[in-house]
């Protein structure tokens, strides 16, 4: 069945009428279509650069396929039709071409430092095994390979570096030989100034970045995916380390409290930033539209730059075209405009996934 929809149209801003065939778009009429849009905004699907639904909301591993379709369909439900899986402990490629389940670009298992991560939930390998499992994990995702660039080191009493410099700079150089994009987790200083020297694609979480920093990652044009809702649970986690590690727990609490000036400084200086939840790592699923309200009210980016950071633009980074001729089917709709009062995209009127109407 060819669908048919008409509405503002965003970002071009124009009234616009659509004809969805199959998984196609197609700005060219198509005689009995059925309209499903008339009126409103439209925008191409909703994204969640950071997502894993290959991880319960608390963290863990799930265990089987439908496990991981069932997340994947709570994100799909809030008008979430592209996800980037930033690592899975659970592999399931079978879900790339699934009808009923968003655009995937995937990575593998985290690589990760020995004992010094989320048990259960990356690869975890000493400094000359490093580039080895980044190219293994690389195979196993369909573009990206997570790397987990720093984390808690219980000796030091901090957050450190996972490896020695060289040896992130080697990750990097071995994510891009085998022809993916790399992206890292960090909340600290340190890991994050080597990766993004060292050429790194992305930077999850980001709260450590330095002035001249986000600079670079603008020259490069590095992504930052800020993960606000991740960050708003630095306080709880300080809470819980104070006691066996004040200093780590002092230094979470500073990272959170300056990391909306470090998002409004990124936005300023042209760095690409996309919206991201974390969910599955400690976060619920289907909170984008969370997250893209937070990005306005928290780090101050207008509504349209939000709205790009978390549709058209982040589809386009990822790899999947937007509302154009050719392009793929993938819509959401609502009454009003986002751009007005962003709070709209908690509730889509329509969400059209690869030409089907989700009810």
């Amino acid at each position: 069945m060819v669908l048919h929809v008409r509405g503002v149209l965003l970002p071009e801003d124009e009234t616009r009428d659509l004809w969805l065939v199959g998984d196609r778009v197609s700005t060219e009429p198509v005689p009995g279509a059925e309209t499903i849009v008339d009126g409103g905004f439209i925008l191409p699907g909703l994204v969640d650069a950071h997502c894993h639904i290959g991880m319960t909301p608390d963290g863990a591993p799930v265990t089987s396929l439908a496990e991981a379709k069932g997340l994947a369909a709570i994100d799909r439900d809030a008008g979430v039709l592209a996800i980037r899986d930033a690592g899975s402990p659970y592999p399931y490629p079978q879900l790339d071409g699934d009808p009923d389940v968003p655009r995937l670009a995937r990575a593998g298992r985290h690589v990760a430092p020995v004992k010094r991560y989320l048990r259960d939930i990356g690869v975890e390998v000493p400094a000359g095994e490093v580039a080895a499992t980044v190219t293994a994990q690389a195979a196993a995702g369909n573009g990206w390979v997570k790397l987990v660039g720093d984390w808690i080191d219980r000796d030091v009493g901090d957050l450190a570096p996972a490896w020695d410099p060289d040896t992130l700079a080697g990750a990097v150089t071995a994510a891009h030989a085998a022809g993916v994009r790399m992206t890292t987790h960090t909340f600290a200083e340190e890991a994050v100034a080597t990766l993004v020297r060292a050429g790194i694609d992305c930077v999850e979480h980001g709260t450590g970045l330095s002035t001249d920093l986000i600079d670079e990652l603008a020259r490069r044009g590095t992504a930052l995916v800020p993960t606000m809702l991740n960050v708003a649970t630095f306080g709880e986690i300080a809470d819980r380390a104070e006691a066996r590690f004040p200093t780590y727990a002092g230094h979470m609490r500073a990272l959170a409290d300056r990391f909306p000036s470090v998002v409004r400084a990124a936005v300023e200086a042209g760095v690409p930033v996309y919206v991201g939840t974390d969910a599955g790592g400690g976060i619920a699923h289907g909170l984008a539209a969370e997250e893209m309200l937070r990005l306005h009210t928290q780090a101050g980016m207008a509504p349209a730059d939000v709205l790009r950071a978390g549709s058209w633009g982040a589809r386009e980074w990822l790899g999947f075209p937007g509302l154009a001729h050719g392009g793929l089917a993938d819509l959401v709709a609502y009454d009003t405009d986002p751009r007005t009062d962003l709070r709209v995209v908690r509730a889509p009127r329509r969400i059209v996934l690869r030409g089907r109407v989700l009810h």
